[in-house]
């Protein structure tokens, strides 16, 4: 049977790809960005009780009411602005498919999206199995967002642009400057915005998140993604959830309703009362800030060049002191040969910068990993 494919250039992700050659060559695994420690002892209970007092049937499509409520109140005294838990609020399994259904809801056939590269990787698939138009812009110099170049891409079929910030995989962070700016050159326009917002709690060096919750401008054209996976070290259990005014919502939520109608019950229980002590998420910057600097301290000590870090769990290195090889190829050599995995930055473009020699490695691990695969990388 002949199938066209919708997506006739997408193959397996490099993510896949790289975690499975870890595994079978036994390297040190710090390519897909997971954390390898155990999680809270106390949410694990939780889920437990929530499962053995009988809350295991479908939840309410949104997610559970109480669930969004503390939401809620988490976002207002973060960032100082109210949305509603029952109509700008929705629950979601994790933060690609809240991403997924938003492009879903607003984008039609020919509308153009403009994608920041080097940007996460189901940004540019999902628009396009929508019928939309990807537009790639690169980061400026050190991986610092270029709002010049944003701006100039915007044409009269612009329909959304998408942003990431603490930023996977350039690790760095938007600033009031930068937020300020893209309010501007969007002011006047009908263009929506979608901020995946997923390591917001992994913000480095004192740095303030710029969440486009705090700006009433942004915020009123916008779909604001979170990840619980990311605060609470749990990827696995794909859990987020999105935040939007009445009327995006509405949308969001016709298209949320037929995608997976909703989220595992269970884990919203055990959420929604782990989530309102402020505690289980305000240490989190800091106890990444110390896992980056080892990591960092190691990595001076070997011929690779660490690029700036200023949020985020991953770590950029530049190799090209090393090898002129092209990045996959260098990614996989490293692996075989030297035991640890790591992730090509070229994937995350569309056309990548040509002579870039730039590989991503994930510091979300244990002391005793990351001492272990500085130890190797100091070796070459």
């Amino acid at each position: 049977m002949a199938i066209q494919s919708k997506l006739p250039h997408v193959g397996t992700t490099i993510f896949t790809v790289m975690s499975k050659l870890a595994q079978e060559c036994g390297a040190i695994n710090l390519s897909q960005g997971f954390p390898d420690f155990p999680i809270d002892e106390e949410l694990i209970a939780l889920v437990e009780e929530a499962m053995r007092a009988g809350h295991n049937q479908y939840a309410p499509m949104p997610g559970l009411p109480v669930l969004r409520e503390t939401i809620a109140a988490k976002v207002q005294g973060l960032y100082g602005f109210g949305y509603d838990p029952e109509t700008e609020i929705t629950v979601t399994a994790g933060g690609t498919q809240a991403i997924f259904t938003a492009v879903g809801a607003v984008v039609h056939p020919g509308d153009e999206v403009i994608i920041v590269d080097p940007a996460y990787d189901s940004y540019a698939p999902t628009v396009e199995l929508f019928g939309g138009k990807p537009v790639h812009v690169r980061l400026g110099s050190n991986m610092k967002f270029d709002a010049d170049a944003v701006a100039a891409a915007i044409t009269p079929r612009t329909r959304l642009l998408m942003i990431n910030t603490p930023h996977n995989p350039a690790g760095t962070i938007l600033r009031d400057a930068d937020m300020q700016r893209i309010a501007a050159m969007l002011r006047g326009t009908n263009i929506l915005l979608l901020s995946d917002e997923v390591y917001e709690h992994l913000v480095f060096d004192t740095e303030q998140h710029a969440s486009v919750v705090r700006y009433p401008e942004l915020r009123d054209r916008a779909f604001v993604v979170f990840s619980f996976g990311k605060v609470f070290h749990v990827t696995g259990w794909k859990m987020g959830y999105v935040l939007a005014p009445k009327e995006l919502m509405t949308e969001y939520r016709k298209v949320h309703q037929f995608n997976v109608f909703s989220v595992n019950t269970p884990m919203q229980h055990a959420l929604a009362t782990y989530l309102k002590d402020p505690m289980n998420y305000e240490g989190v910057s800091s106890f990444y800030e110390a896992k980056r600097d080892r990591f960092l301290i190691g990595l001076h000590a070997s011929r690779f060049e660490p690029l700036a870090c200023e949020g985020s769990y991953f770590q950029l290195a530049d190799y090209s002191t090393i090898s002129d090889e092209p990045d996959t190829a260098f990614a996989k050599r490293l692996a075989r040969e030297f035991g640890v995995a790591s992730i090509p930055l070229s994937p995350f473009y569309k056309d990548p910068p040509p002579g870039q020699r730039i590989i991503r490695f994930c510091f979300a691990k244990e002391d005793e990993t990351l001492d272990n695969a500085i130890e190797k990388l100091c070796a070459i």
